[in-house]
């Protein structure tokens, strides 16, 4: 085993030995000194048994955790958000900082094991987690700082966006970010980063300033438009590609900390009305709106609804001027529009048991909403007994589309929103019938779009599909690719393979 970075092995046990205060069954979690040899797979799928020995080593190297099938905490780390996928990983690794992110890379790298980073686990591709590889679980690696005075925020690249809603607001600062708090901070940004500010202030990664990284050869490195500049434009939107981001540092910005916001919902029967005037008004709506149109078929067909997730972050004085288009629509079912505080807002989407269903997604950019993609989404949908079926936008327009699109890695900037479609069932049920009728109608929405969100890639587009997707960005990623991460160690993502 070659060791930049681990204890040669003649002097290994002596070593581990020697440790004073940090017993190797404490690293463990009481697993034997020498546990048995582990059986594993690499990144391209070769079968390979990992000495035990060395897994002492590197647990001990280690000041977080390394844990194995069996160890206390192994299957709380190793589900994502999604329970449709129920992988077991030979081990994973949960790194306290970013020297232990290092030493996880490097045995990552040494064995060549299959490699998924879990944040937050809302990777709903199931890519956060694997088969027989290599698990890096973020999870101990939470926190953010506020400097008020800077108007920048310091952020662990295990946080969830909403520690970092929390700190922020407290001081009148928001940084734009996702729509659910328990959103990993590393996926949601290198991905884009939709949320409900970002008409106003851009995606979160157009507010990134600077971040801390580990590329696949176990280096830390400093990146921002000053330092490694070419990697800070492919980190800004090029996923988990590069590496291992252990810190993030973002732009703040000030902001009351009332919005208007809420559902507000009608029958479905008005839902073809619903879009026609979202596609007219959301091209003129002001940037401090942001309007999700959403419509939901729970189990059993009954109590179909159509509407709009609501944000308005404006000056009171603007309010009713921005909202005018919503009350035109009729008396509503569901009126949920009011005066709350942000934070509260952000955490209004959490689920309080999201392992309790299976789920399965498609998407894609839409650049408008025409009359027919109207007609398309409004009679498409099937109701179902067992599942709950909903189709969701993620509006775009406004700051968003005012960036260039060769200005970082982020390419989709002239469009519309991004539509996404999803089912759920309960757990036990078989999802085959499901995830059929979610394909179906996604087939008669295919046609409208342009390109995908990374973050919400779906597992079965081809490579063309998504090298393409990428549009005259794509050749500067391979570039960039070829020099931190030639192997494809990282290739659990919306993956750039490499030339070399």
């Amino acid at each position: 085993m070659k060791r930049r970075a681990f204890l040669g092995s003649t002097f290994a046990a002596a070593a581990v030995a020697a440790l004073p205060t940090r017993p190797l069954q404490a690293v463990f979690r009481e697993a034997p000194l020498f546990p048995a040899d582990l059986d594993a797979i690499t990144g391209d799928g070769r079968q390979i048994t990992i000495p035990g020995s060395d897994i002492s080593e590197l647990a001990a190297r280690l000041h977080g955790r390394v844990l194995l099938a069996g160890d206390e905490g192994y299957d709380v780390a190793r589900l994502i958000r999604n329970p449709s996928f129920d992988k077991h990983p030979a081990l994973v690794i949960q790194p306290s900082g970013a020297a232990d992110v290092q030493t996880a890379v490097d045995f990552a790298a040494e064995y060549s094991l299959l490699t998924a980073v879990k944040c937050g686990g809302h990777s709903h591709s199931g890519k956060s987690t694997c088969d027989m590889g290599l698990q890096i679980d973020l999870s101990l690696m939470r926190g953010a700082r506020i400097d008020p005075a800077t108007r920048r925020a310091r952020v662990e690249g295990g946080s969830l966006l909403g520690s970092l809603d929390h700190e922020a607001m407290a001081h009148g600062l928001v940084t734009p970010m996702g729509t659910v708090s328990h959103t990993g901070v590393g996926g949601l940004v290198l991905g884009g980063g939709f949320g409900r500010l970002a008409r106003r202030y851009g995606l979160a990664v157009d507010n990134l300033v600077s971040l801390d990284i580990v590329t696949a050869d176990g280096e830390l490195r400093h990146v921002s438009a000053e330092s490694n500049p070419d990697l800070f434009w492919g980190l800004r939107g090029g996923g988990g590609n590069f590496g291992i981001v252990t810190s993030f540092e973002f732009d703040l910005h000030p902001m009351d900390r009332t919005v208007i916001g809420g559902p507000i919902m009608f029958p479905y029967s008005k839902a073809r009305d619903l879009l026609t005037m979202y596609g007219e008004y959301g091209h003129e709506a002001p940037d401090e709106l942001q309007l999700d149109y959403f419509q939901a078929f729970p189990p059993g067909g009954a109590d179909w609804l159509a509407g709009f997730a609501v944000c308005y972050s404006g000056p009171e004085s603007g309010a009713d001027a921005a909202l005018a288009p919503l009350q035109k629509m009729g008396t509503p079912i569901v009126d949920g529009l009011r005066a709350m505080d942000y934070v509260a807002l952000q955490r209004s989407g959490d689920v309080d048991d999201p392992r309790a269903m299976g789920s399965y997604m498609k998407g894609g950019f839409v650049p408008e909403v025409p009359a027919d993609l109207a007609i398309a989404i409004s009679s498409g949908m099937q109701a179902h007994p067992e599942r709950s079926t909903q189709l969701f936008f993620q509006q775009s327009g406004g700051a968003i589309n005012r960036v260039r699109e060769s200005a970082m890695a982020f390419p989709n900037r002239r469009v519309f929103g991004n539509m996404m479609t999803s089912v759920d069932w309960p757990m036990g049920a078989d999802p085959a019938t499901h995830i059929a009728s979610c394909r179906a109608y996604w087939a008669t929405l295919e046609p409208f779009t342009e390109g995908f969100y990374t973050n919400d890639q779906d597992p079965e587009l081809s490579k063309v599909q998504v090298d393409s997707n990428w549009g005259g960005n794509h050749d500067r990623l391979v570039t960039l690719k070829d020099r931190y991460d030639p192997t494809n160690l990282f290739r659990l993502n919306a993956n750039v393979e490499p030339s070399v």
